[in-house]
């Protein structure tokens, strides 16, 4: 039986713009090479798990607009339910503009849109299901009081929720109370320590120990695997793959995370096919349109190297 995964998050359209450097201010520059993309963190995974063979139900909220449309259109093309995603009458679609050069470094400017009107009562809509779900998937693209209203409804249900804090912010101490597994990046756990130093809390490991804050806890280290920081640090390390776009890797990690535990495996078995799932994205262009499928994530591990550390 394929496990059922909701997503709360955010949807974006990211146009991509190539160029020879990046513009100082007041300099207009030509590109070379324009992309259309579909991205935001909550979108990624949700197309991620989906691929993966759960039954997503994704909940956000877009424009009456072209890419709202094209992006609802996406979605239901890989099997997402769309029944509980918003039409927002008076603001756009989220929207990226982003320019890279040869180096692979970029600029980017991100306009919300809809997405940051997404309500804690349109998350209540969705109540039937979360009631249902294995598993709740939340991010930080979205407001913090329908974060919050996610994981208490799934929470009231027995739902297990996987929260990835990014883009890092300061959350409430007691809504961390309430998270099965929480899924920052290095940089991401850092801010979460500087946050919390005025509690005395002087290391992430700690969030799980004497705290008792976060059930499971688990660092995403790039391309290097990520890390568990129990008292002694447990570090399961990624595959080596010929990467080309690291878009996305971290989104499809997360979707690879809610599925694996969604199916019963222990918390290291999951992580290590994250990881798998994270690093194959990477060796496609783009975020959504680069997510594995399970028949080539199974054809991968079959044939994978671990990179030693």
């Amino acid at each position: 039986m394929n496990p059922k995964i909701v997503v709360i998050g955010s949807a974006n359209t990211d146009r991509v713009i190539k160029v020879d450097h990046l513009p100082n201010p007041g300099e207009t520059i030509l590109g070379h090479g324009f992309a259309k993309m579909l991205g935001g963190k909550g979108a990624n995974q949700a197309v991620a798990a989906a691929r993966l063979g759960a039954e997503v139900t994704f909940i956000g909220r877009l424009g009456k607009d072209l890419d709202g449309k094209e992006a609802v259109e996406a979605y239901q093309y890989e099997g997402i339910n769309t029944d509980f995603i918003t039409w927002d009458d008076d603001e756009p679609s989220g929207a990226a503009l982003i320019m890279v050069n040869p180096k692979g470094e970029n600029i980017i400017a991100v306009a919300p849109g809809a997405n940051w009107r997404l309500s804690p009562e349109d998350i209540v809509l969705a109540e039937d299901p979360i009631k249902a779900a294995d598993c709740v998937v939340l991010q930080l693209e979205i407001p913090l009081e329908s974060v919050e209203a996610g994981i208490r409804l799934a929470n009231k249900h027995g739902v297990m929720v996987i929260l990835n804090p990014a883009p890092a912010a300061k959350l409430p101490l007691e809504l961390l109370k309430l998270v099965d597994v929480l899924t920052p990046n290095q940089t991401e756990a850092e801010i979460l320590i500087e946050n919390y130093y005025y509690k005395g809390i002087r290391d992430i490991s700690q969030l799980m120990g004497e705290y008792g804050l976060v059930k499971n806890l688990v660092i995403t280290c790039g391309c290097k695997g990520a890390m568990i920081p129990y008292s002694k640090k447990v570090f399961i390390p990624s595959f080596e793959v010929d990467a080309i776009d690291a878009t996305g890797a971290g989104d499809a990690f997360n979707g690879g995370l809610a599925v694996a535990l969604a199916k019963g495996k222990d918390f290291e078995a999951a992580i290590q096919f994250a990881n798998a799932v994270g690093a194959l994205t990477t060796t496609k262009i783009g975020a959504q349109s680069a997510m594995p499928t399970a028949s080539e994530i199974d054809a991968f591990m079959a044939s994978i190297r671990y990179i030693e550390n």
